[in-house]
């Protein structure tokens, strides 16, 4: 018997491992073009009772004045029992676009949608679109998701930032069976000291309104780490999947302060030009910051939320957690 087959059956075996119908279940989101799941990211949904991942399917953006779908995933495993949630990423621009013909987006998407799933045999009874509309866009946003709901023909959730909830009023409530607040990215990208991951001074801003928010949400939470490459104390580029250990033992960079570094010398590193003087800020959410911001967050909540998706699913990212017994699982009971 595997060691994956192993955990499930002993889960099945000791009560303990049972979770009840009422309890806040686990989920992560899939964010890379590839479906493959590693042993280690099987493993991590085996301890902690996954059954649905969201996965990234592709984005949307303009090209020629006409939006197209940018980076389509491929499927080189199966998903298994899983039940997959597709994603769409579509920029803000694409629902600022005069011409922009909503209906005729929404089809486009199904069908794309429906050309994936039918390829790789997967079945799936809800859309999320991910976008992060404006006041100015607010109007055709809403249009469009009427209209996705409608041609779909299935359950449709939409993520929500933290000031879409306090000026809700202003904002608006999108058209949708369910929310996904992003309970990350609340602070700007900056060179100073400051997380923009997770900033609770910020949080405290917002938080207050969530009781307020007449939307039903789930909570999505940050288990990645990212670097600001830093040049004339202006962020010139993100570093995706770098932390500290990408330059603590590279004489090429001396740490000035905790997740701060500073190149001594010209050098490539990771694929990019660093200069003399230049800095490296890494930004992280520690596993005791993590459920620090569950337990928060959980205080503000109308009501109890059905998932707590954890973003995004990658070996990288879950290295920097707790390789114990079902951690996110400790991680959602705080809900």
């Amino acid at each position: 018997m595997s060691r994956i087959s192993l955990i499930v059956f002993s889960c099945i075996l000791f009560s303990g491992c049972t979770r009840s119908s009422s309890s806040t279940s686990v989920s992560f989101y899939y964010w890379r073009t590839s479906f493959q799941l590693t042993p280690a990211e099987q493993e991590t949904l085996a301890l902690n009772e996954v059954t649905k991942l969201y996965v990234r399917y592709f984005d949307v953006a303009l090209k020629d004045g006409k939006p197209i779908p940018v980076s389509p995933i491929t499927f080189k495993d199966s998903p298994g029992k899983a039940t997959v949630v597709p994603v769409i990423y579509i920029k803000n621009e694409v629902m600022l676009h005069l011409a922009l013909e909503a209906e005729d987006l929404a089809k486009k998407i199904v069908t794309y949608i429906d050309q994936i799933n039918t390829r790789y045999a997967i079945l799936c009874t809800e859309i999320q679109i991910d976008c992060d509309w404006t006041l100015t866009s607010k109007e055709t946003y809403f249009n469009f998701l009427e209209r996705l709901k409608k041609v779909s023909n299935r359950k449709l959730s939409a993520t929500i930032r933290l000031h879409q909830v306090k000026f809700h009023m202003n904002t608006g409530i999108p058209p949708v069976d369910r929310g996904v607040l992003m309970y990350y990215n609340m602070g700007r990208i900056s060179a100073d000291s400051l997380n923009s991951i997770y900033d609770p001074m910020i949080a405290k801003r917002y938080t207050g309104a969530l009781k307020n928010y007449p939307l039903t949400l789930d909570i999505a939470l940050p288990v990645f780490t990212w670097g600001m490459h830093i040049r004339n104390n202006k962020v010139i580029a993100l570093l995706n999947k770098v932390d500290n250990a990408a330059f603590t033992n590279d004489i090429h960079f001396e740490m000035r302060a905790p997740s701060f570094f500073e190149v001594k010398e010209n050098v490539i590193k990771i694929g990019r030009y660093f200069e003399k003087g230049d800095r490296i800020k890494i930004e992280s959410i520690t596993p005791d910051e993590l459920e620090g911001m569950a337990e928060d967050l959980s205080g503000y909540l109308r009501e109890k939320p059905q998932e707590v998706i954890f973003y995004d699913l990658d070996n990288f990212n879950l290295k920097h957690y707790p390789n114990e017994k079902q951690f996110f699982q400790k991680v959602s009971r705080y809900f």
